[in-house]
């Protein structure tokens, strides 16, 4: 017997069977049509054949000029080759990179070096060429609006204007065209080197000064930079000289304001002069134009190291004025305030002569602005507490309504004022403890100056007993004023003594007067004496002054004993 389930398997084999046949047919069928190659087509490549792979197509070769033992073959290659027979100091080699053929040919021998001498003196003076620059095609620069065979080395300024020095490819001898200075270039050579080139007294010099060089400076030229240097120094100092003679004449003191600042900025005067003669005389050395340019971008730094030292001298100069009128005044609280603007003043200046200087230099000094901007509004919002301190103790300094030194009361306290800082003022309490409190606190808190009061108030209320009768009271009131009246140490408007009224246990009299003292010491001293007088005055009236406690109305058992009591 066959197992369960046998013959229903068999069932869909069965089934299964034809479709299968069906669907190999399909593929056998349909294979022919797809692998058949299409009419005129290649056939397909076997596996066991190597892959054909196109042959790289080779690069055009570079254009080359015509075989030239000078390398004049395409403008970079011919100022080069004149650069270098110019520094060789081999003019007669320089003379064959000139189109010389306006000149006539029994002078060029003669005519040629001279003139590539003269047009390198220019070109050293006037004119940076950067071979890069340069077209390295045979055929030049097509893209500079020139005519063709004809490229632009560069530009001079003349007194008649622009001038432009050009090279044009002309035929060599054997028909091959080949670069060259320009011939219109070469007649204008003698005209630009008289107006542009080497100073006239330059061609006495020997050639030894004139043909050694170092750094691309001819050596006479270094010695008339140190020449230069040293009369500028000279010059500077004796105008410096002149100056200040001149200043203290016209302002008359040696110790005026004026004289203050020549003597703050005698320094930076100096210098600047020194810079402005320097300046004016290097022109006439004629130093290569790369060479200028580095002298310039040191002139400029120099100028800001100049404009620096005479705004820190004038700062300073203003900060020791401050001081003097302070001090002259008293106010010597203020004097604090006086370093920490000196400081920020100093900080200022010099941030801002460093940008100039990063200017000088080609520093995008925008840029470097704009972050320090973002990072210094960080700095601020971080720093808001301390920047906040700092300007309360600024409004303390400034506003001072309170002083070092001065006894005070801030809030609920009170002490004298020892220091203040950038950040806290610190004070002495009556206990001799010394209290830290933020300018920021400090400075919006109600300051009560006992200091500056011009006088100090005696307010008294005595209390005499009941059994005072009213002569004896008209009695103690004229004799306390009396006092008050004749002692001169008392301000006499307001001084006044008055019954106030009836107590629970006395009759009361008020004392309102003001002592002429700024000293509390002082006051204290005279308060005594005062109230001794008054106590002689209220003794001699027969009265005396009730004892707190004591019934007001008595028996005359006890009003003989209290009386008892109290005397």
């Amino acid at each position: 017997m066959l197992p369960a389930g046998t013959g229903r398997a068999m069932s869909v084999s069965r089934c299964a069977l034809p479709t299968a046949l069906a669907l190999a047919a399909l593929v056998v069928l349909a294979a022919p049509a797809v692998a058949q190659p299409k009419l005129g087509a290649p056939p397909p490549p076997r596996l066991d054949e190597p892959l054909l792979v196109p042959p790289v197509q080779p690069s055009p070769a570079p254009v080359r000029g015509p075989e030239d033992s000078l390398g004049r073959g395409t403008p970079r290659s011919a100022v080069r080759g004149m650069f270098e027979a110019a520094r060789a100091g081999d003019w007669t080699k320089a003379a064959e990179f000139l189109d010389l053929r306006r000149v006539p040919a029994s002078r060029r021998a003669r005519d040629g070096p001279e003139i590539a001498r003269e047009l390198q003196a220019v070109l050293n003076r006037t004119l940076w060429v950067d071979l890069d620059d340069l077209s390295d095609d045979p055929q030049g620069n097509t893209d500079d609006g020139l005519p063709a065979n004809v490229d632009r080395l560069g530009s001079l300024d003349t007194r008649d204007g622009v001038v432009d020095v050009k090279l044009a490819r002309v035929p060599r001898e054997d028909g091959q065209s080949i670069w060259k200075v320009s011939a219109d270039t070469v007649r204008q050579v003698p005209a630009l080197h008289e107006e542009l080139g080497l100073p006239s007294f330059a061609a006495q010099l020997p050639p030894v000064l004139l043909e050694t060089r170092l750094l691309d400076i001819a050596l006479w030229q270094w010695a008339g930079l140190g020449a230069v240097l040293l009369l500028a120094a000279a010059s500077g100092w004796m105008i410096s000289i002149v100056l200040r003679r001149v200043v203290l004449a016209v302002a008359g003191s040696a110790r005026g304001p004026a004289a203050r600042v020549l003597a703050a900025t005698t320094g930076p005067i100096w210098f600047s002069l020194a810079l402005l003669v320097f300046e004016n005389g290097v022109p006439v050395l004629g130093l290569p134009v790369r060479a200028q340019q580095v002298v310039t971008a040191l002139l400029r730094m120099l100028w800001v190291v100049a404009g620096t030292w005479v705004a820190l001298g004038i700062a300073e100069a203003i900060a020791q004025r401050i001081v003097r009128r302070l001090t002259e005044r008293g106010q010597l609280s203020a004097t604090a305030l006086v370093p920490m603007g000196r400081r920020m003043a100093r900080f200022v200046i010099l941030a801002i002569g460093g940008l100039f200087a990063l200017h000088s230099f080609g520093v995008n000094v925008t840029a470097l602005v704009a972050g320090l901007g973002v990072g210094g509004l960080a700095v601020a919002l971080a720093a808001q507490k301390t920047l906040e301190n700092l300007f309360g103790g600024i409004t303390v300094i400034a506003d001072a309504p309170v002083r070092v030194g001065d006894l005070c009361r801030f809030g609920d306290r009170i002490g004298t004022v020892e220091e203040i800082g950038l950040r806290s003022t610190r004070v002495r309490t009556l206990e001799r403890t010394v209290v830290a409190v933020p300018n920021a606190e400090f400075s919006s808190l109600q300051l009560e100056n006992f200091t500056r009061r011009d006088r100090f108030l005696l307010h008294a209320r005595l209390g005499l007993r009941y059994g005072t009768s009213s002569d004896q009271m008209r009695a103690i009131l004229a004799g306390i004023a009396r006092i008050l009246d004749e002692d001169s140490r008392v301000h006499p408007d307001p001084a006044r003594v008055r019954m106030a009224g009836f107590g629970a246990s006395s009759l009361e009299v008020e004392i309102f007067a003001y002592v002429r003292t700024t000293d509390g010491n002082e006051f204290v001293r005279v308060r005594e004496e005062l109230l001794l007088q008054i106590m002689d005055v209220v003794q001699a009236a027969g009265s005396a002054f009730a004892v707190p406690g004591l019934p007001a109305v008595k028996d005359e058992r006890t009003e003989r004993r209290s009386g008892d009591g109290v005397q």
